[in-house]
């Protein structure tokens, strides 16, 4: 029903009008808004199970045992504050919604863009969705994963007689910037694929900045991680420059393809390409109608003396 309205908003070329676009723009924002909402509704009545088995393994890697007498440096995870708790249900079940439903708005945007783009442009844009989504949930795994042995290393310079508090809201802003910010990141090797499979860059290019973009990635590493600390930095960094390898790769695979796909890769760049010069059969004349002739210039002799015409013509114009 929605397909069929949609299409009937379009002109006969297929295009449709601005309102139709915005209206359409409101639909898909909707959509994506209500899937995060149901999503983050569903983490909020599981909150308590969410909240432990976000904190569970930094508490194993760092936590103070409950009989005392621990003697490396340890720390525990408290809540400051009266409405602390429910702050950080809040936080907490908006993290995982947008993170869990993120398959479903991107499909949204795909679903946007997929009109305006050609058939081989609709095909990079699925692929788009369809490595993005992995990608993503892998960044936001990583730094999950990563974030006990982050706050052992940095609990591990704490000295051996001070104990270590963990506000808990400030612990949940950590994680959910390591979550998103590993998340994106993970996402730009997968642009410079889709740069090249537009045609606005190379393989050989993409390869020639690879100083660059090692030390960019770094320099990057260094100032998201919101901890600071140089094991963070190296193990965002790391999987990061594999990534963009891996994508240099696929970029000089797709243009070696396009090039043995090119007939004229052979061709020097100031030499033509051969051109068929078979001449081809002349098809049958299509007999041509006299053109008409003014009612009273149809026969006999015109009133400016000309047999037939007006001053020498001898139709409308």
């Amino acid at each position: 029903m929605l397909k069929s309205a949609r299409n009937q908003q379009k002109d006969p070329e297929g295009r449709m009008p601005l309102a139709a676009h915005l209206r359409e723009l409101r639909n898909r924002l909707l959509k994506s808004v209500l899937a995060i909402l149901v999503v983050t509704a569903v983490a909020m009545w599981k909150y308590e199970p969410i909240a432990q088995f976000i904190t569970g393994p930094t508490i194993a890697a760092v936590g103070c045992p409950t009989g005392g007498g621990h003697p490396h440096p340890c720390a525990q995870i408290v809540a400051n504050g009266f409405i602390a708790p429910f702050t950080i249900m809040l936080k907490l079940s908006l993290t995982v919604g947008l993170v869990a439903a993120s398959p479903l708005w991107l499909y949204q945007l795909w679903a946007f863009l997929a009109p305006g783009l050609h058939r081989h442009e609709k095909k990079y844009a699925l692929g788009f969705v369809g490595a993005g989504v992995p990608l993503f949930l892998g960044g936001a795994y990583l730094a999950y994963a990563v974030l006990p042995t982050t706050a052992g290393a940095l609990v591990g310079l704490t000295p051996g007689d001070w104990s270590n508090l963990f506000p808990a809201d400030d612990f949940f802003d950590i994680v959910t910037r390591m979550v998103l910010v590993f998340g994106f990141s993970f996402e730009l090797p997968l642009l410079l694929v889709l740069l090249n499979f537009g045609g606005v860059l190379t393989g050989k290019r993409v390869l020639s900045w690879w100083r660059f973009m090692v030390m960019g990635i770094t320099i990057f590493a260094a100032v998201a991680t919101p901890t600071g600390d140089p094991l963070t930095m190296s193990l965002l960094a790391a999987p990061i420059v594999l990534l963009y390898f891996g994508a240099v790769g696929i970029c000089l695979f797709n243009d070696r393809r396009r090039r043995l796909a090119n007939p004229d890769r052979a061709l020097a760049d100031d030499e033509a390409s051969e051109l068929d010069l078979t001449p081809s059969e002349v098809e049958a004349i299509e007999p041509v109608a006299p053109s008409r002739m003014l009612p009273e210039k149809s026969g006999g002799e015109g009133a400016d003396g000309a047999d037939g015409g007006r001053r020498g013509y001898d139709d409308v114009t």
